[in-house]
């Protein structure tokens, strides 16, 4: 478990090249493509580096290429504003002399305000969900193959979903998932990380919500899928190496693409942030 962590600290530790340039590696996993989480992970790791004593509250980003694990991701970030609440950081992710991914992030200096937010559904809790062992013996004995891979491939993240249907069968089902995560060992107490963690943890299931309602998922070998674009708002302190509560759903499927909604709650029910994501759920036609 130590291992993994290991792992992601050190994806999100970018290597200084020049000013506002850096270089992130990807893990030697064998996977064709760079797992969306990481190159915004990254990327909001690079325009951290850029900002003194303010958090962000947002990000707004897009996939243009599929990324490359086999080469370094250069950074470039862009100082676009620095003003007395609010700064704005562009980032490009390059690869091959081309753009992979852009990044738009807004930071803000802590204000007091008014307060109001979702209250969190009401689902069963962390510990009385199967924990990763139970649920890779209910995957190995149920599950597709590809399923079974996915769960057995080694990661920095624990994962305890409240359904489990969607694993098992190809009915149709309600296009809305909840589960549990949290990183398996200790991160460092810095804001920013836990930040670039959870960005990095949101990309996880959140696709794969908008094919529930057509009894398929991104495993499916019908389906060609791919995150487009993603959003992300900061609302309220939290740690990403404790439990919080990924809710999705999935308003709309059209145009071979699936528009997802999460909400990530504390246990206590605090809603602390917010994805969107439009992402290609295109029909295989061979």
């Amino acid at each position: 478990m130590r291992a993994a962590i290991e792992e992601l600290l050190t994806l999100l530790d970018l290597e200084p090249l020049e000013h506002n340039l850096f270089r992130g590696r990807s893990p030697q996993a064998g996977w064709q493509r760079v797992f969306g989480g990481q190159v915004i992970g990254q990327s909001l790791a690079a325009a951290n580096r850029t900002v003194d004593g303010r958090y962000c509250h947002s990000l707004h980003g897009y996939f243009m290429r599929p990324g490359d694990p086999g080469v370094p991701i250069i950074y470039q970030v862009q100082r676009l504003r620095d003003g007395r609440s609010f700064s704005t950081r562009l980032v490009t992710a390059i690869q091959h002399g081309e753009a992979i991914f852009t990044l738009m992030a807004s930071y803000q200096v802590e204000e007091e305000g008014y307060e109001f937010a979702f209250e969190m559904p009401e689902v069963p809790g962390p510990d009385e969900l199967p924990a990763e062992d139970e649920l890779r013996r209910l995957i190995n004995e149920r599950a597709p193959e590809e399923i079974k891979r996915y769960f057995d491939r080694p990661r920095p993240l624990e994962l305890r979903p409240t359904e489990l249907a969607h694993y098992f069968t190809h009915d149709k089902l309600p296009p809305r998932q909840h589960l549990w995560m949290r990183a398996t060992d200790h991160l460092p107490d810095d804001v920013l990380i836990h930040q670039a963690a959870l960005a990095y943890m949101s990309d996880m299931t959140l696709l794969d919500t908008s094919l529930f309602a057509h009894g398929l998922s991104v495993f499916s070998k019908e389906v060609i899928s791919a995150s487009l674009d993603h959003a992300m708002w900061f609302h309220r302190p939290f740690r990403a190496d404790e439990w919080l509560l990924y809710a999705t759903d999935a308003p709309s499927t059209s145009g071979a693409r699936g528009f997802t909604r999460g909400f990530f709650f504390k246990p206590d029910g605090t809603l602390v942030a917010s994805t969107a994501q439009e992402g290609l759920i295109r029909r295989r036609t061979r």
